[in-house]
């Protein structure tokens, strides 16, 4: 029997207001694609892709650089087993609507994602409330990123940010929320970076033995269980297995 691809499997969710681009920054992460016309969530979608974590993936920290301003090649770490994690992602639904549905998703994530639109200042004020409703249903150690998307809004010349970055910033640290990344779906920003960014945290929480892998509760299972089947996304179920996720 072949060996499972990955070594670990983590369930992450994107919570915020609906219209935020929670499923474009999935559907961008799993098929590398942007689809500007996305038919609303309803309850929940899903999608997968298998990430390298940890050494030697993870580069280490620069240290003096060179003359011409580089920083140094990354050490040799070749005799390093690669590990890999399956992200099982859940796209929930942002609607008011579902949201006694979607809170039921928040449990088992080991990883989430908060996402807010930089061009509707509204989706950023109600990160509170989402980030209240995952910490009271998720896991004491759910690893949380705090998301802009919708970067390219900003970028052009009829600039149509909402939010500064040092309000998003100063937000994510005065809740304990790990990091800010700024996206966008579009032309796929930052959009591996910020889902990386939680898998790495991950991996070093597996790595200080915060997680039982045999307990579905802790959100991260081991190759032991689930084996290695490729969850798509739902709205692609019908479709030919062709281009996958991963």
């Amino acid at each position: 029997m072949a060996s499972s691809p990955w070594d670990y499997i983590a369930k992450l969710v994107c919570i915020g207001d609906s219209g935020c681009g929670k499923s474009s920054l999935t559907i961008r992460l799993c098929e590398g694609r942007f689809s500007p016309h996305h038919d609303v969530t309803i309850g929940v979608e899903f999608g997968s892709r298998i990430v390298p974590v940890g050494p030697p993936h993870t580069k280490p920290a620069p240290s003096n650089p060179s003359p011409d301003g580089l920083p140094d090649p990354p050490r040799d770490t070749s005799n390093t087993p690669q590990k890999h994690m399956k992200l099982s992602l859940w796209d929930t639904a942002g609607q008011e609507t579902y949201k006694s549905v979607t809170r039921s998703y928040f449990r088992g994530a080991s990883g989430a994602l908060l996402v807010f639109d930089l061009s509707r200042k509204q989706t950023f004020q109600h990160v509170t409330d989402w980030l209240n409703d995952l910490r009271q249903i998720a896991e004491p150690d759910i690893v949380v990123i705090l998301v802009g998307n919708k970067a390219d809004l900003t970028q052009q010349e009829e600039n149509k940010r909402e939010v500064t970055r040092e309000e998003a910033e100063s937000w994510a640290k005065r809740n304990g929320v790990m990091e800010y990344v700024e996206t966008s779906a579009k032309s796929g920003e930052n959009v591996e970076k910020a889902f990386m960014r939680v898998a790495e945290r991950i991996y070093q929480n597996i790595q200080a033995g915060k997680y039982d892998l045999n307990d579905r509760r802790s959100g991260v299972k081991g190759p032991g269980a689930g084996g290695s089947r490729q969850v798509r996304l739902a709205s692609d179920a019908n479709k030919n297995s062709g281009g996958g996720c991963c």
